[in-house]
């Protein structure tokens, strides 16, 4: 049965909503200490003013709230952040293939996260938010580098971002590694952070740091998701229907990387959240950026939850850098992806 018109808007995110409430109580639930969902929710309702309905204990309680809580909100609005900007990347450029991972933007923002974090410039002007700033700023140096690589006279060659990415991705790699060279005491929890291990170091202040961006990102992105309809069928078809395509094009990736640098500078290196996710949510509900951005925001918070949850459950009392989960479902889907494009290329 189909649902058409204004239901799908509200019954999908409704649905995806929900299921991303019960997974974030069923993963603040798990940990070295296990915790009943019912007394969670209870904790963190009651903590919200509805007084009468935590059952736990001051332990608990501050597990729950300093913890696990924060670190789950943490890990939702990453994911969110990932997914909304691969779904712009790939309406802009026009590429499946492409997400702030392997265009090399996440790589922009870890060196300049790492930088913030080595030299400290900044902290007296930018307080908390300083990691963000940095990561934004290399973030959009990155993706600079990206679209003058695969520039092919006037336009831009989406067929080459892919490869130009891969190339801006090592290149800042070995800047990353060189200023990673340089730090001796901090060396163990960079590397950590790097591999997507972040959360486990985060509490309410980071949540703080990166809601503004996140909110004005997404409000901004939403605002034009009727323009990111229109360059999903082409830049052509787009100027001939009044958009400003170069100026348009400028504002949305930079916003994207916005958002994805000011994710990535809270939670470290975590590839294939931007590609698999909005892929995965366009063949399910199709490419109107008005459906499909706040189902990719949605799913995308659902996936690096649950991929946080994982990563502290599996090789327990251990823990798994969250990058590592999600490379093992999104490089298979890369892959997948690759072939594809290759095979609809050749015929």
């Amino acid at each position: 049965m189909r649902i058409d018109g204004w239901l799908r808007f509200v019954l999908w995110p409704g649905i995806l909503g929900l299921s991303l409430f019960l997974l974030i109580g069923a993963s603040v639930a798990v940990g070295g200490t296990e915790i009943d969902v019912r007394t969670v929710f209870g904790i963190i309702l009651e903590r919200m003013g509805i007084g009468g309905l935590s059952s736990g204990d001051p332990a608990s309680e501050a597990i729950v709230m300093e913890i696990r809580f924060p670190r789950t909100l943490l890990a939702a609005l990453v994911g969110a952040s990932l997914a909304v900007a691969g779904a712009v990347y790939q309406a802009i450029l026009r590429n499946p293939l492409a997400d702030p991972y392997i265009l090399g933007v996440s790589s922009g923002a870890s060196l300049g996260a790492v930088l913030a974090i080595l030299t400290g410039w900044g902290a007296s002007w930018f307080g908390h938010w300083t990691l963000p700033v940095y990561a934004f700023v290399f973030a959009c140096i990155a993706l600079l580098f990206v679209l003058r690589l695969a520039r092919a006279g006037s336009r831009t060659d989406t067929k080459t971002i892919v490869l130009s990415g891969v190339v801006v991705q090592a290149f800042f790699g070995a800047l990353l590694t060189f200023a990673i060279s340089l730090s001796h005491e901090q060396l163990q929890r960079i590397q950590f952070w790097l591999m997507g291990g972040g959360f486990s170091l985060r509490g309410w202040d980071h949540v703080e740091a990166i809601v503004p961006f996140f909110a004005v990102g997404l409000l901004v992105i939403g605002w034009h998701s009727r323009e990111l309809n229109l360059f999903f069928l082409g830049e052509r078809h787009a100027a001939h229907l009044g958009v400003s395509v170069g100026r348009m094009r400028v504002l949305l990736l930079v916003t994207a990387s916005l958002v994805a640098g000011a994710a990535v500078s809270v939670s470290g290196t975590i590839g294939f959240v931007g590609l698999v996710v909005p892929h995965v949510m366009r063949m399910l509900f199709g490419p109107d950026h008005r459906l499909l951005l706040p189902v990719s925001a949605l799913a995308g918070a659902m996936f690096l939850v649950g991929s946080d949850m994982l990563a502290r459950v599996l090789l327990a009392p251990r823990e798994l850098p969250v990058g590592v989960i999600t490379a093992f479902v999104g490089a298979p889907f890369f892959g997948w992806l690759l072939r594809k494009s290759s095979a609809s290329q050749g015929t």
